[in-house]
């Protein structure tokens, strides 16, 4: 997987817009009437505080206690940047809080601590104990780290962690179980050498010895050598902890036979003769960030048998910390823990061991646009393998509940994996799919707009971002200057500016619409005039004729002119089947409308054939498609000449023998609710739609728009399906990411 160059205009716009940070605050209960206040405040609060006063537990029945993590930092160890701060670590802080709640549907709140003192830190963390059910404690310097998770872990009732040490103990461990497999090997029996006494390193050694490594096996090194017994420089009692009674004294006399190597050290800290002069089958995690000890190509060109892991996204093996933390967290505050101890973590790691050597879901794979299986170049699982969030904590929690450090075991293990199950959002591994599938296509993407600058800042960062070259039509000064302006006058030199006057095909993309246009009252002057100087119909033609693979338009124009545009060049009428699908991203569900675009009033026949773009468009986003033909009306109740065809579209899919699940009319709660549909006993679907087909454009357009605006729904589209050329259509309103989401799916060719 390639890595995207983000530039610092870019990094500070994601951060800003479109509101300053990365979360907020969104109550989950009801706060319109008077009443719900009284219940929620006073005097309706007071029930839960006295009783939480007299029954401290049931602080996690009454309050979210039991899913909030405080990320906390005091910013003296920040990535790789250093010191930062307390102020300067929050951006940090932030993201951790936002992957809690990505990946394990954990909230978290980020704290930033403004103290350098040891004292001051922990008694700060401890007084806010009350509040969360457990504490991540986050790019605190070595030794201070360990001071101060010792003391919390020894003076709070809720776990403790911190990531930098145990986060990347965890993965590394899943990892070398399963190299260790591969290479035949046990970890009683390996000589370790670790390079890096930091906090990290540290941790790694010592959750390997808790695995079964033996000590006098354990060879660990700094900048000064090898931890030997009798050292005394740069020493302290964590080090001291594993230093081993030997007479090698560097980094290379340690290479020598060494079975695993363990980096969390500096660039370029191992050489090809080191790698070398391993014993057989050597196991090499290369951890440092952003560059390895030695990269993977440097180790297996002196050593094919190597197994190479780093903490990079681009090399196979990555030792990615988000893999283990939200999910020892999701476990561990599903037992209400007092603690994460060290069985907690091992079953953690050997959950991940066990997943990476299980079959990949396809859906993986897709997204990561290779056969991923069990062997040298995959032995820990992906950050975006679905089967995390219900394999892991479950492991964790037994864990937990196994040593005592559970006080609310679960009783229902079954039931507590389906609840895992249900909490997390679909729609992100979805995205993340298609993205993928857009950058391995790499298609010449048309931006229509280039006088426009959220257009040109979409187009950038489509190019920036590994998904292929990006077209703007547009004047070349006119686009040079808008991106100057906007401090972003370097990517002038990265884009395709394309126009009437500098391309080579001007004549041929004319005589081509003369051709289409002639017996539609166009002459000649008309149709120069349309392939000179509109650019939604310059850009057609160049799609039509494979001067390019997709494009993106309709932000600067309403989308009913641009369909107009376009259709001069393409047969994207309602007479060709074409159809317009809006995709709903709210709460963790995806609902696909139609047709939102083309068909003004689409009778029977027309709304089947609505159906089955909209079908197309669910299967390319990774949906197994579910229709529900909606009206006022359900099955035929209340009678309505208006609701006749909703009745009629499904019978005409019965006649079609199409291969996916329909059903209607219907209204939208029968369609989107279980328990709704449980009084249709008769009805074929066999869950909520995942499409509702509409009775007419108006009422597509008001669907979208109403939850746009008032559920706070995300709108992808509407999705120009049903034609044979890759279109896709924003809305006037549509933000550069929004441009950017459809020049992706134009790039998938979705539709």
């Amino acid at each position: 997987m390639s890595q995207s160059r983000i530039t610092d205009e870019e990094a500070l716009a994601f951060h800003h817009e479109p509101s300053p940070g990365k979360w907020e605050v969104t109550a989950t209960v009801p706060m319109t009437t008077q009443r719900d206040l009284s219940l929620a405040y006073s005097p309706g609060v007071a029930v839960p505080c006295l009783r939480i006063a007299q029954e401290p537990q049931t602080a996690y029945d009454y309050t979210n206690k039991g899913n909030l993590v405080a990320v906390i930092s005091n910013g003296t160890a920040v990535l790789g940047l250093g010191n930062l701060g307390a102020l300067g670590s929050k951006p940090v802080m932030e993201g951790k809080a936002v992957l809690f709640k990505r990946f394990a549907d954990v909230d978290s709140i980020d704290l930033e601590i403004d103290t350098e003192d040891v004292d001051a830190f922990v008694n700060a963390v401890k007084l806010l104990g009350p509040s969360f059910g457990g504490i991540n404690l986050e790019d605190i310097r070595a030794p201070d780290c360990f001071v101060i998770e010792q003391r919390l872990k020894d003076e709070m009732d809720i776990p403790v962690f911190h990531d930098d040490q145990h986060g990347t103990a965890v993965i590394c461990a899943a990892g070398l179980i399963n190299a260790l497999h591969l290479s035949g090997k046990r970890i009683e029996d390996c000589r370790i050498v670790l390079n890096g006494a930091g906090a990290a390193g540290i941790a790694c050694i010592e959750l390997l010895k808790a695995m079964g490594a033996r000590h006098d096996n354990c060879i660990v090194c700094d900048t000064k050598g090898v931890i030997h017994q009798g050292r005394t420089e740069g020493m302290n009692q964590w080090k001291s902890a594993h230093a081993v009674k030997t007479e090698l004294r560097t980094l290379e006399e340690a290479m020598q036979g060494a079975d695993v190597f363990l980096g969390v050290s500096v660039k370029g800290a191992v050489t090809p003769e080191m790698v070398a002069s391993m014993a057989d089958n050597p196991v090499i995690f290369a951890m440092a960030n952003p560059d390895p000890e030695i990269t993977p190509e440097e180790a297996q060109e002196v050593r094919r048998d190597a197994i190479v892991a780093t903490g990079r996204s681009d090399y196979p093996n990555q030792v990615n910390n988000v893999l283990g933390f939200p999910y020892l967290f999701r476990g561990a505050l599903d037992i209400n823990a007092r603690a994460i101890n060290d069985e907690m973590k091992i079953a953690c790691a050997r959950a991940l061991a066990e997943l990476a050597r299980e079959d990949v879901p396809d859906e993986v794979a897709m997204a990561y646009g290779r056969k991923l299986t069990f062997g040298r170049d995959y032995i820990i699982p992906t950050p975006f393998d679905p089967r995390l969030i219900w394999r892991v904590p479950p492991a964790v929690a037994k864990a937990g509940m196994d040593t005592g450090a559970a006080r609310r075991p679960i009783v229902d293990m079954d039931g507590y994996q389906t609840a895992l199950k249900s909490r997390m959002d679909p729609t992100a591994s979805i995205l993340r799919g298609i993205t993928e599938r857009a950058r391995r296509a790499q298609a010449r993407m048309i931006f229509a707009e280039g006088d426009d600058i959220r257009v040109l800042r979409a187009a950038v960062t489509y190019q920036r971002s590994g998904f292929g070259t990006a077209l703007v039509v547009g004047r070349e000064a006119d686009v040079k200057a808008k991106l100057e302006a906007e401090g972003m006058g370097d990517a002038v030199r990265e884009l395709t500016v394309v126009n009437a006057a500098n391309t080579d095909h001007l004549e041929t993309y004319k005589g081509f619409l003369y051709e289409r246009l002639q017996r539609r009252g166009h002459d000649m002057q008309d149709i120069h005039r349309l392939a000179a100087r509109d650019r939604h119909v310059f850009s057609a033609l160049m799609l039509a004729h494979g001067h390019g693979d997709g494009v993106v338009t309709g932000a600067t124009r309403k989308s009913a002119h641009v369909m107009g545009l376009i259709n001069h060049v393409f047969d994207a009428d309602a007479g060709h089947g074409a159809a317009g699908v809006t995709a709903l991203l709210h709460r963790g569900r995806i609902v696909l409308i139609a047709d939102t675009l083309v068909h003004e009033w689409p009778d029977a026949e027309d709304l089947a054939n609505i159906a089955e773009r909209a079908a197309d468009v669910a299967r390319h986003l990774g949906l197994e498609p579910r229709v529900a033909f909606v009206s006022f009306s359900t099955f035929g109740y209340p009678v309505s000449e208006r609701a006749e065809k909703m009745h009629r579209a499904p019978q005409v899919l019965d006649g079609r023998g199409v291969d996916f699940e329909y059903e209607g009319e219907m209204t939208v709660d029968v369609a989107l609710n279980a328990r709704a549909q449980a009084a249709y006993p008769f009805q074929r679907l066999s869950g909520p739609a995942n499409i509702l087909v509409v009775p007419a454009r108006h009422s597509a357009s008001i669907s979208v728009k109403l939850m746009q605006e008032m559920g706070g729904a995300t709108v992808i589209g509407p999705i120009l399906a049903g034609i044979d050329a890759s279109i896709q259509l924003c809305s006037t309103v549509s933000t550069a990411n929004d441009i950017l989401n459809m020049a992706v799916l134009a790039a998938c060719k979705v539709g």
